[in-house]
Formats: C-alpha cells, structure tokens, sequence
C-alpha cells in the first residue's frame, strides 16, 4: 500500500514539475530526466534549481552540434541517439557507462551512477577530457601522495603532536584529515565499500557507502578509474563557463601562501581592472573576444579559454591541458624547473633517488623536463596572449623579469639548502643522511619556508606582472632573505652548542 501511495505521490509530482516548468517533448527533456526532478525538486530544490539555470537544461546536443566551430561549445563530432535529441538532464549524465563505475546502483527502477566523471563528459566533451589528462592537475592526487617527500610534509602537516620527556614527538595522522587538508584540492581517491539501507522520504532504499567522498579535487581518482573532477571548475549543476572564467573559481585552490596566484592577481594592475570593470565584462560568450568581451585577463584568459580579436582572428585555442602555455613549473617544488614532460611524476627521480625532477643544487634532471626549444613554444603561445593588449618591448621585458627572478629565487633556494644540509651532516637534525622526514624540525620548517612560501610567493608577483608588495614585503624577498638568515643563525648555534664552531665574530 506505501508502495502504490509513493508512486501516485510521484506520477502527480511529475506531471505537475511537467506543467509549471513546461517540461515536456517540446523542450526535450527525457521522461527519465522527469522522473528524477520529480522528487529531487521536493528533496534538493537547490541542486534542481542550479541545473534549470544551466545551459544543459535548455540545450541538446543536436542544436549545440548546429553551431559554427569557432562558437561550438561541444568537441565530440557526433552524439548518438536518445542522448541526442534531449536536453542534457539528470539522467543523461548519471546513467553513463554503468558498467564502468563501482559506485552504478539500482534507484527507483533505474541503473544510475552517484559520481559524473571526465570520461562521462567526454561524451560531449572529449578534446576538452583528452587534453585535461595530460595536465598536471589531473595527476594531483598520485603526484602528492606516491611521492614519499611530499607524504612526509603530509605527515609533519596533518599530524597531533605531544610532548614525550623533553621532546615534541610527531603524532598520527588520519584519513578524514587528508580529505579536507592536502586532499581536498588535490583529490581524493573515491571507493565503493560496500551498499547502505536509509530511510528516505520515499521508503528504504539503498545507496552505495562510498570512502573519500565528498570531493571535487583536481586529481580525484573516481570509481570508474578515471582522473579529475570537471566541477572543480565548472561547479554542479549549473556547470557555468562564466564561473570558471572568474579568478574566484581558481582561488579556491590557488589562494597561498604556496600558491599564492589569486592574491597577486587580486592586487596586480589586471586584478584591479577586473574589481573596477568586470561587472561590464561577458563571461559567458564563445569565443571570447579580447576588448570586447573583457579588457584585462583573469586565469582563463591566460591558461585556457579559446581568444579571438573582433574579427574572429584567434589569439589562442582552447586548452583544458593548462601547461601547454607555460614554460616553468614555479611552485610545489624547492626549485623553480622546465615543465615537467608528464603530467603523471611518479617515475621522476634525481641522481640521490629523490622524487624530485632537479638535483639539491637546482640543476634540472633534462630527462624528465621539457627541452630549451619547448619551453620557448609555450612563451611564444603566452605571448600572443599578452600582444594582444601590450606591446612587443612590454611583453619581452616582462618575460626577462621572469627568468631573472627565477634564477635568483633559486640562487637562495640553493643557498638555505647548503646550510640545512650541513644542519644534516653534523647531526644537528635528523633529514635526508639519516632517511628521516625532512619537514618535522624547526630548522627543516625555516628552509621550507624560504622555497614553499617565500620564493614562490615572488615567483608569482613576477610571472603575473604585478602583485605589488608580494614581490618584496608580503611574504616575498623580505622574508627569503629573513629566513636565510635565521637558519643561517640556527646553524651557527647548533655548532657553538656543540663547541664545533668559533666564537660569535669570529670568521666562518
């Protein structure tokens, strides 16, 4: 009897949803995909109501096929009955490949999936996820904790602490603190563990238990095996293009003091054009026109977004592999390098055995990062962006700045790593001689903090041409050389502690 009330309940949410939405083969919404708003309107009328907002809700890939290629949002050649003569819906994205995907589970008559993923938009959007995959980004989630280096900053970042006699002794770690420290912007690794029974407003039902979930991480790992999550950027259910358009998007992640991108953006000379004017700017127009659309770039402009100039001439091709317009990797390593040749670094090693792609001097490893010629591809592809505002001497000089900073943000880099090497050597801490966590000492954290905050925080104020006071004061060269001294000083009191070295003023 529940059984029968349920379904009327639902055949009357249905056909009432179908008439004040006007729903309904005119507008090509599939009967599956009126089912299911027919009671997430009821349980999640936000999540109904950012999908009614979308593109999706209103466009099938028929008429979205129809438009010129310069303007066409798909890159699939051709979509295949039903999908394509209906709106792109709840069901036709959720019921994908369900042979693929270990969290795909029977829900009111239906076989659905509880994760889109990149190779379920690659239905509609295959360049877009091919080129995805090459990107670093869609590596995240291995590069950070299959590198045994960066596992230890995990361990020494995470972890409790308490003291032990006269000792700070590192405590454990646990996975719900990963998920939403290192690993929310990096991703998660999503698994099925097993199906759950829960009472819902539509009687028991069964729902996969699924570990690492929720997470929206650049590098996800999602049940099917595929790598990323699209609504990183393009946020569910609305999946705006003028949302991963704006700089708000990327500071998510992007925010510092590692990556400190959106905070040099928010202060530089194209930051504050975009506080000023942006409320005039089309976020939503494809191609995006230079002058015309937007006056100054956001992080799309620059990494990804396909630019014309006003007579349709392109400045740059849309890109979802975002490296493909960047010579030098610039941050989440102790020296800025070349662009690593894969996205997928796990067989990066130094000549120490290290998963690092330089050597403890800063000297690149030529096997595993792009060559002289291809670094000066990427600034030509960058370049054509910025000619596209500024002129020849403007950009040139810009891209010189850059290399000069680089060059003396590793110079001290090199520098602090000298001394914590002989902070190492002598015994003073426990690091990399003794195969120890090279993150977990008070002289270990000052010398990551020259590279992990300080050299990339100029980096940064460099390569965005501005940021003002990042550059020097703001966690900038001020503090590289403030923390180079001050290891500097730990060295020199660990040796006078030990009675290895002179007295203070005397020669060293």
């Amino acid at each position: 009897m529940k059984s029968l009330l349920s379904r009327l309940m639902l055949s009357a949410t249905l056909i009432l949803a179908a008439v004040i939405n006007g729903y309904g083969e005119d507008a090509g919404v599939s009967k599956e995909t009126e089912e299911c708003l027919g009671c997430h309107r009821d349980l999640h009328p936000g999540l109904v109501a950012s999908w009614e907002k979308s593109r999706h809700s209103r466009t099938t890939p028929a008429v979205a096929l129809k438009k010129e290629s310069v303007s066409r949002r798909m890159s699939t050649a051709e979509v295949g009955q039903p999908l394509r003569e209906v709106v792109v819906g709840c069901y036709e994205c959720h019921s994908l490949r369900t042979d693929r995907h270990a969290d795909s589970f029977d829900h009111n008559g239906y076989r659905i999936n509880v994760i889109v993923t990149p190779d379920d938009c690659a239905t509609c959007h295959s360049t877009e996820v091919a080129q995805y995959g090459k990107n670093i980004m869609a590596h995240a989630y291995g590069n950070l904790v299959d590198n045994s280096l960066y596992r230890d900053l995990m361990a020494a970042v995470n972890s409790t602490y308490h003291r032990q006699g006269n000792e700070l002794v590192k405590g454990d770690t646990d996975s719900r603190t990963e998920y939403e420290s290192c690993l929310y912007c990096h991703g998660t690794k999503v698994e099925v563990k097993g199906m759950a029974t829960r009472e819902s407003d539509y009687g028991e039902l069964e729902f996969p238990v699924l570990e690492g979930w929720p997470n929206q991480g650049v590098g996800r790992i999602n049940p099917d095996g595929s790598l990323g999550a699209c609504t990183a950027c393009h946020g569910r259910h609305e999946f705006s293009i003028e949302m991963a358009r704006k700089p708000y998007t990327c500071s998510e992640c992007h925010k510092g003091p590692d990556v400190p991108a959106y905070k040099v953006y928010e202060v530089s000379k194209h930051g504050n054009i975009f506080s000023s004017m942006g409320k005039n700017f089309n976020f939503d127009n494809v191609p995006w026109v230079v002058g015309k659309d937007f006056t100054a770039p956001t992080c799309a402009a620059c990494h990804a977004s396909l630019l014309v100039k006003p007579d349709q001439t392109v400045v740059a091709e849309r890109t979802h592999q975002f490296n493909d317009r960047l010579a030098w990797r610039l941050f989440g390593v102790p020296y800025a390098h070349p662009h690593p040749v894969h996205a997928d670094l796990k067989a990066v090693r130094n000549s120490l055995g290290l998963p690092l792609a330089v050597e403890m001097d800063g000297t690149a490893v030529a096997e595993h990062v792009i060559a002289k010629e291809e670094q000066a591809v990427r600034n030509t592809r960058m370049k054509t962006i910025c000619l596209s505002c500024h002129a020849t001497d403007w950009v040139e000089e810009h891209f010189r700045r850059l290399d000069n900073t680089i060059a003396r943000t590793n110079a001290n880099t090199h520098e602090a790593t000298k001394i914590i090497m002989d902070i190492w050597e002598r015994g003073h801490a426990r690091g990399l001689p003794q195969k120890d966590n090279i993150f977990d000492e008070e002289a270990e954290r000052m010398w990551t903090s020259i590279w992990l905050f300080n050299a990339n925080t100029t980096r940064f104020a460099s390569a965005m041409a501005g940021g003002g006071d990042y550059g020097v004061f703001a966690d900038g060269r001020y503090q590289t050389t403030e923390q180079l001294y001050r290891l500097h000083e730990q060295l020199k009191l660990y040796d006078r502690l030990d009675g290895k070295a002179p007295k203070p003023g005397a020669q060293q």
